[in-house]
């Protein structure tokens, strides 16, 4: 039953998981690229997982559910299309047939039109599709989405709370378009902008929306004060309006900072803050300002990018000294749940082992219930909640599992000898060549190669015992011996052996390492269609026995050219796992590290001698406050110095970045001092190459030519084209490949995209003085 009653204290969520309880979302949204369903069949599958979604938050008790927090692809793909900031290559004839198929046009390339970039958001494992704007951008409203959905919930009986990524950070988080004149910002467009948002507003005021949610997280960035006064003044055309839904501002995932005494004097109706973590210091601005009188303050106080169970003792006291700083208070998860697993029931092996230790989303709705029970009605109301959250977090602070003495005063003991090479780089690039007798521009992939569905059933029946573990390193050796053959075939330098026997290239690790839980249903939206299972940090790391050796070995068994050695860094490891929360990342970074230099000492004694030791995660991890940021690059950057400088001169050491913003990461990525360097760069037009050469890169670079991401083959022109440009800033120090891994591309594909980048490479040898 719909009402409008709200109470004083209330419970609700910003955002809630897209995918499904079975991942329905992926698989529907597959098979529709895949032609084996069409846009009913779709459209009818997602409607059904809005349906339930709303139904098990209504059914755990929140007082206010979110609606348009649903994506087919990507909110902020979501809100350029509602804005019509549609690319005018994607508008043109012959991209696309109707209005579903330019949107994922958009998200993923189309023979004809290639696909807006796509970078981390905010620090966080999830990827938006950037925007592009520029001058001559035409917004016009199209309100459809926001408007089904809320016009969908009411008919189920929800009043909802539609989330929409506000004008400020939309315009932030976009970039120019390719044609816009030299020195323009997409906030220069912001009064067009919220002219926009009104006028949305209107449309959903006449649908009786009772409040809507902006989302502002770039409010926890440091934003110069012209930027927050032109902030204040858009909020305050948007209040003005006469007829219009109440409006909540949404900041998460760090502190407001500056940002407060401008929302605090705003004439918005609400406020939803992150309490938790780095941000727990909004309490104290908070209440210096004397609260949000008149208005509704949401608290976060839930962390919602974490899986550890509530310290519902210590979020209970945060809550009490919020009651009265506002005129309604709601307890919340810190941010969208889009960030944690559905449900952990779901993990019976950990239900029955660590009972109580996780929340995955499904279980902070229960947190936030029980928390608002205690803010209304008293402490003594949820006492034996209290109960049980202090004594799950007592029996994981003495369980064996959390603490190694031997791990701790191996980490203890580093001295920083052990961060540096033995030599440096003019003489380890001299032994390098000496030993490997590359070309310029020499070819290489990434890591990964297609995972075929064979693969898939492959483990799968492994992991249920279907198959013996001979038979499966048979099968396995047979796919290296396959992926091996096709390198050579191609003409590609430097191989790989295509990784058919990893999951994931975070959870193959943590599988094999100490201190790591794995999930078996434990999916997080990475970016579309693509999620992830990040395994969970549970206790000091360490590592009993090689975990690449025999497959690297193998793989260079097969072929006289040289085969990487393929492992996941100390801070990727951390940035794509749930991490402790009981003692500070950079501990935790040490102890993998070591790990990890154990793994390369094993691999170079057995004869492998080029490692990538991907770092992928590096810039996304980096905090969001540029005061937090110098400690953050100092222990990532000794963690990386500390896996690798084990290695020999004459041991040519790789990494590998993608899909973020590197500016801000330069200097610690030469800093790394890793031999070759390769990154994405194909979807932002090569603009890190120019960014690298401006800050003095020594080392050798091998800026991405083809983006995997995307379904379409690049033409050789378009490769070469990429090539030249990297040749012209880095000489004979450039290496041609792709800008990730190929696990999720077809064969048909990558033959024919690493045939033109082969060819490209030859060619760019025999024109370039090299």
């Amino acid at each position: 039953m719909i009402t409008t009653d709200a109470p004083s204290i209330g419970a609700t969520v910003l955002g809630y998981p897209r995918q499904g309880d079975k991942r329905q979302l992926k698989k529907a949204t597959e098979a529709y690229w895949a032609g084996r369903i069409d846009a009913d069949e779709l459209t009818r599958t997602c409607r059904d997982l809005r349906r339930r979604r709303w139904e098990e938050q209504a059914a755990a008790g929140l007082d206010e559910l979110p609606s348009n927090d649903f994506s087919l692809y990507d909110h902020v793909l979501d809100t350029a299309w509602m804005l019509g900031a549609i690319p005018p290559r994607h508008r043109a004839d012959g991209v696309a047939d109707n209005d579903l198929d330019r949107y994922f046009a958009m998200a993923r390339g189309t023979a004809e039109a290639e696909p807006l970039e796509m970078t981390k958001w905010f620090d966080t494992n999830y990827h938006y599709l950037v925007p592009e704007l520029g001058p001559q951008t035409q917004f016009v409203l199209d309100p459809g989405k926001p408007l089904a959905e809320f016009t969908e919930a009411r008919e189920a009986g929800h009043l909802t709370r539609p989330v929409i990524v506000g004008p400020l950070s939309f315009l932030l988080l976009s970039k120019p378009a390719a044609d816009a004149p030299e020195g323009f910002e997409p906030l220069q467009l912001l009064d067009e902008v919220v002219e926009v948002y009104a006028e949305l507003l209107g449309v959903l005021d006449r649908a009786g929306v009772p409040w809507v949610q902006l989302d502002e997280p770039c409010l926890v960035t440091d934003l110069s004060a012209e930027v927050l006064e032109r902030f204040a003044a858009a909020y305050r055309r948007l209040s003005e309006i006469a007829d219009r839904p109440k409006i909540m501002i949404a900041g998460y995932f760090d502190r407001l900072g500056s940002a407060w005494p401008v929302l605090a004097g705003s004439p918005i109706d609400g406020l939803a803050i992150d309490l938790t973590g780095p941000a727990a210091g909004n309490l104290e601005e908070l209440t210096r300002l004397g609260g949000l009188p008149g208005k509704r303050l949401v608290a976060g106080l839930v962390d919602g990018r974490n899986i550890w169970s509530a310290d519902l003792s210590a979020a209970l006291d945060v809550g009490r000294q919020l009651v009265g700083l506002a005129d309604r208070v709601d307890v919340a998860a810190s941010c969208s749940l889009l960030h944690v697993p559905l449900d952990a029931t779901a993990e019976a092996e950990l239900q029955s082992s660590y009972a109580g230790w996780f929340a995955f989303a499904r279980q902070k709705l229960d947190e936030l219930v029980v928390l608002r029970r205690g803010l209304r009605e008293g402490a003594a109301a949820v006492a034996s909640e209290l109960e049980s959250s202090d004594a799950v977090r007592a029996s994981r602070a003495a369980s064996p599992l959390v603490t190694d003495p031997l791990v701790r005063a191996r980490a203890a003991a580093i001295d920083g000898t052990e961060l540096a090479r033995s030599a440096a780089y003019s003489t380890r690039r001299a032994a390098q060549r000496d030993r490997w007798q590359l070309p310029d521009v020499a070819t290489t992939t990434i890591g990964s190669f297609p995972q075929t569905s064979a693969l898939r059933r492959m483990r799968a029946k492994r992991l249920r015992g279907e198959i013996s573990a001979d038979d499966y390193v048979d099968a396995m050796r047979q796919e290296i011996a396959s992926v091996i053959s096709e390198q050579e075939e191609l003409g590609l330098d430097v191989l790989v052996h295509g990784e058919p026997e990893r999951n994931d290239m975070v959870q193959y690790f943590a599988e094999q390492l100490n201190g790591f839980l794995a999930t078996r249903q434990g999916w997080v939206q990475s970016y579309g269609s693509r999620y992830v299972r990040p395994p969970i940090i549970v206790g000091d790391v360490s590592r009993p026995e090689p975990m690449t050796v025999g497959w690297s070995t193998y793989a260079q068994s097969l072929t006289d050219r040289p085969v990487k050695g393929m492992l996941t860094g100390p801070v990727t490891m951390l940035a794509w796992s749930f991490v402790r929360d009981d003692q500070p990342l950079s501990d935790t970074a040490r102890q993998v590290a070591l790990a990890l230099r154990d793994e390369v000492a094993e691999l170079e004694a057995a004869g492998i001698g080029i490692i990538q030791v991907d770092e992928p995660a590096l810039r996304e991890t980096l905090p969001l406050r540029q005061q937090d940021r110098a400690d953050y690059l100092a222990w990532a950057v000794e963690s990386f110095r500390l896996a690798t400088g084990i290695a020999a001169p004459s041991t040519q050491i790789h990494t590998h970045m993608c899909y973020a913003e590197f500016g801000d990461v330069l200097q610690a990525i030469i800093a790394m001092d890793a031999d070759v360097i390769s990154l994405e760069a194909a979807r932002s037009k090569m603009a890190i190459v120019a960014d690298l050469a401006a800050a003095g890169y020594p080392n050798e670079i091998g800026p991405g030519v083809w983006d995997i991401h995307s379904p379409r083959v690049p033409t050789r022109e378009e490769i070469l084209d990429h090539l030249r440009t990297a040749v012209a800033a880095f000489g004979d120090r450039v290496w041609a490949n792709p800008d990730c891994g190929l696990k999720t591309r077809g064969y048909s594909e990558v033959r024919a995209s690493l045939a033109n980048l082969v060819s490209a490479a030859r060619l760019v040898r025999e024109q370039s003085a090299l």
